[in-house]
Parts: structure tokens; sequence; C-alpha cells
């Protein structure tokens, strides 16, 4: 089962969390203390990315949606606030809402990995292109991670815990995890929401993000697309944190 991490549990309205690919749950610890003022905080440990369960592997979208759902009806948290999600767990939030298996009053996918349509060939070769910058990333020095980020936005101690979580990554997490965050399976013909929607993105991740916002464009039209200038791929809450909590908890208060 899925570790969760809760926080201002004496909050009725719950906010599910789910992180992005290749960090640890605790990546949101920036905005924890603000949000857990005012809200339940629900933040699960992806498998393969848990440091306190190094012994996973991960398994697949579909599998880690079906698992937080059925945690938060085990623990009769059968309505839900907001989900949010990060790339990855962008994914795990776009696969949630499709299913319409628990209610929620809204849901913001901030640079959801979204399925490609694609040849079956072709997505296996873009996940092993993936897989081998990821892996040659995991065991690169420092000196090589600094030239992969940006130094006015990373520091060094940011850099340690990038080398530190990919080297608790496990050569099987890396294929799966890219592999099933972009052919992940979803209902045919997809539900629509019953809340509102956004999608997020960094400004600077806007052609990247192309074929994502297409995706959730077709299957969710009635989405709202937020564009936060001046940021990357999953910055707002490491970098931004009381921008951050002030956008999302706007959308949810709406």
């Amino acid at each position: 089962m899925i570790n969760m991490h809760e926080f201002g549990k004496e909050h009725k309205d719950i906010i599910v969390m789910c992180h992005p690919l290749g960090v640890w749950w605790d990546v949101f610890e920036y905005v924890i203390p603000t949000l857990e003022k005012q809200y339940h905080l629900v933040i699960p440990s992806m498998p393969g990315h848990d440091e306190e369960h190094p012994e996973t592997d991960y398994t697949s979208v579909e599998e880690i949606a079906g698992e937080i759902v059925q945690w938060l009806k085990s623990n009769d948290y059968r309505k839900i606030k907001c989900f949010y999600g990060c790339s990855m767990g962008g994914g795990v939030v776009t696969r949630i809402l499709a299913e319409q298996k628990i209610t929620a009053d809204c849901a913001v996918i901030d640079a959801g990995m979204t399925p490609y349509r694609l040849p079956k060939v072709l997505t296996y070769f873009i996940a092993a292109k993936d897989w081998i910058v990821m892996e040659i990333g995991k065991h690169a020095s420092l000196k090589i991670l600094r030239g992969m980020f940006n130094e006015e936005k990373y520091s060094e101690e940011d850099l340690l815990y990038v080398k530190k979580v990919l080297g608790s990554m496990s050569s099987k997490t890396i294929w799966r995890a890219f592999y099933s965050c972009n052919n992940y399976s979803m209902p045919s013909p997809v539900p629509q929401p019953e809340c509102p929607v956004q999608y997020w993105y960094g400004e600077e991740e806007k052609k990247l993000r192309k074929n994502d916002i297409a995706y959730i464009r077709q299957i969710f039209p009635d989405t709202r697309f937020v564009e936060n200038k001046g940021m990357g791929h999953a910055e707002y809450f490491t970098l931004h944190p009381k921008e951050f909590c002030k956008q999302l908890t706007a959308f949810i208060e709406q």
C-alpha cells in the first residue's frame, strides 16, 4: 500500500497533493506549513519514490490512482476539497478525475503528463530515451548535475537533494514511471469532471506541454488553462511557495 503523509488533520477540507517524478513527497515541504493551517493535507509517497520504503518499485498510474482512492474511502474521506498533482502526479489526478470514484470540489493538474497518441513502438522508443537520460543523471557528479539545472534558481543543497533521490530510484522504477505516465489508459469515452478543473503550466515550459495541453483540452473541454509567468517545470511550489499557496487557495475558495 502507498505510504500516506497527513498534515492539518484537525481541518475538515482535504487537499490531496501528488508529487512529480524524480522527487519524494517532501518536495512540498515549503508549502505544507502554510496550507496545513487551513486544510487537511494528504500527500502520497509514490512507489519507487519513498525514502521510508526503498524496496518498492513504481507500479503504474492506474494502480496508484486506484490505491489513493481506495485509501481515501477506507478512511472515510469521501469528499475532497481539491486534488492537486504536478507532472507525474498530474497524470494520477487526471486518471482519478476520469474514474469518478470519489467526489472533489475542484482539481489542479499542474503540467500533468498525459498519454501519448502514438504507435506503441514509438512510445517504447521515447520511454527508452527518457530512461537513458535519467540513468545518466542518476550516476552523474554534482558538477554535471549543476550544468543540467539553472544555477540562478537552484542551490547546491537542491542539487544534493536531486542526487539523493535519483540515487534511490531503481532502473525498474525509472522505466515504469516514464512509460506509464506517457501511456496510461483512460475510459472511452472520458466522463466529464463534475468539478472545476485548472491546468497550470510554466511560461518557460509552454512548448514542452503543448501535447499535454491539447490532450486535456480534448478530454476535459471545460478546463481553464493558467500560464504561470517566469516558471519552468515543477518550480512553483518550490521556488515561489507563498505565491503558490495564494493561487491554489484562491481557486479552492472561489
